[in-house]
């Protein structure tokens, strides 16, 4: 709406476009993926409430880690053909309604179509590839440091929304806690209606880094659906394509799947109350903030196959090293400090390698399939942890197994072979 008005005026002070759907894509990421990470703070007080298992809620908690990771390439072949703004609006509706109809839930089936599948849909749509294709759509130059910034935004937000729902559920109740993300992804709607554009050509513009003039790839007509699956075929020939989908199964099964999901209800184990474990959790997002933008950074710079051997081994280390922690101030503030700068930099080199091999038109729906292997993981650890706490009393048995599994997605990543940047097809 007012896009048409912002575009000339920053152009006048050499000031893109793109920067503003960055800073708003920023707000839209981060809101939805705090809707995600939501449900995590409240695992203990609707088993208190509605006497539910453990594992039961974290089957729920599972099908929503599953639902938004398949609909990941869709939602990047959905965007394609019918807009950013049509899908984010939608997604946020959607959201929205999950989470404020799950305030009046009774049942275990109701938290299972609200928060599994109704919130798994919504969030699916802007999941981490909107973050890849706005960097890929509106950027050249900087692309990985704008990534790096965008991927920050998803993951800080799955973290930095935990202490203050901690904190409602043990002042107010379970159902106050949704109230805030209710509202942040209100706001990030309406700043989608009034400025967001799907390409720099809606505004006269090219990327940035190009010259003006430049031909610019033509947009997709096709079936979304057909689109998606097209890519899917041409991608799954390839060696690549396999690496990081193995290896990003091993990514969502050592953080959000997890971490996100069962770190308060491992803490509460050893004694530490819901809110200082979430606030650990914020801790471990103010790091990852950082450790993500610097990998966006370090992705435009060097071997993105090294970046992932070294991201993938820090944060093996770091879950086997959290038992050992004792769960201590000091040795929690360690594993937060390290595990939190490595939460989530595997992205950017991810998307930068898929990007080179199958150009930057194929990239966001390429990586949506390759998330979508992400959040298979994810799914397979919040079952698994749950069920891991329901029969054996303790969640350490996944944590081990997740920082095992680390280690072979490190070596796995120095497997993939260094490709030349594809050629983008124009008109």
């Amino acid at each position: 709406m007012f896009a048409s008005l912002v575009a000339p005026y920053l152009a006048r002070r050499n000031v893109h476009y793109g920067w503003v759907v960055v800073g708003i894509t920023f707000v839209t990421m981060l809101t939805t993926a705090g809707a995600m990470g939501l449900p995590g703070a409240l695992i203990l007080s609707l088993h208190n409430e509605f006497q539910w298992e453990i594992s039961a809620i974290s089957a729920a908690l599972g099908l929503r880690i599953a639902i938004y990771g398949f609909m990941a390439p869709f939602s990047a072949a959905l965007i394609e053909r019918y807009g950013v703004r049509n899908i984010v609006v939608t997604a946020v509706v959607l959201i929205s309604t999950g989470l404020l109809c799950a305030r009046a839930m009774t049942e275990l089936w109701q938290l299972m179509v609200l928060w599994g599948v109704i919130v798994g849909i919504g969030t699916g749509m802007t999941a981490m590839v909107l973050g890849a294709i706005v960097s890929a759509r509106w950027f050249t130059a900087r692309r990985g440091l704008v990534l790096g910034l965008l991927t920050a935004s998803s993951a800080t937000g799955q973290l930095i929304f935990l202490p203050l729902a901690a904190w409602l559920v043990a002042e107010v109740g379970w159902r106050a806690a949704v109230i805030p993300s209710i509202a942040g992804l209100l706001l990030a709607g309406l700043l989608v209606v009034l400025f967001m554009r799907d390409r720099p050509g809606d505004v006269g513009l090219v990327p940035m880094g190009e010259k003006p003039g430049t031909p610019q790839p033509v947009p997709v007509r096709q079936s979304a659906i057909r689109n998606a699956f097209a890519i899917l075929a041409e991608a799954s020939t390839t060696r690549t394509f396999w690496v990081l989908a193995a290896t990003f199964f091993i990514c969502g099964l050592s953080t959000n799947g997890l971490v996100q999901t069962h770190f308060i209800s491992l803490c509460a184990d050893f004694g530490m109350p819901e809110v200082d474990a979430a606030s650990t959790l914020a801790l471990m997002g103010v790091f990852d903030f950082v450790g993500t933008i610097l990998s966006g950074w370090l992705s435009d710079k060097y071997d993105n196959r090294w970046l992932l051997f070294w991201y993938y081994g820090l944060r093996g280390l770091s879950l086997l090293f959290l038992p050992m922690s004792e769960f201590s101030f000091y040795g929690l503030s360690i594993f937060a400090m390290f595990y939190g700068l490595d939460w989530i930099a595997t992205v950017p080199p991810t998307v930068k390698l898929g990007a080179n091999r199958f150009g930057r038109e194929k990239a966001g729906v390429v990586f949506g399939w390759v998330f979508a292997s992400h959040q298979v993981g994810a799914a397979v650890a919040a079952y698994g942890g749950g069920l891991s706490r329901t029969e054996l009393s303790t969640y350490l048995p996944a944590f081990y197994a997740a920082g095992a599994m680390c280690l072979v997605a490190a070596l796995l990543a120095i497997t993939i072979r260094k490709q030349r940047v594809a050629a983008p097809a124009v008109a």
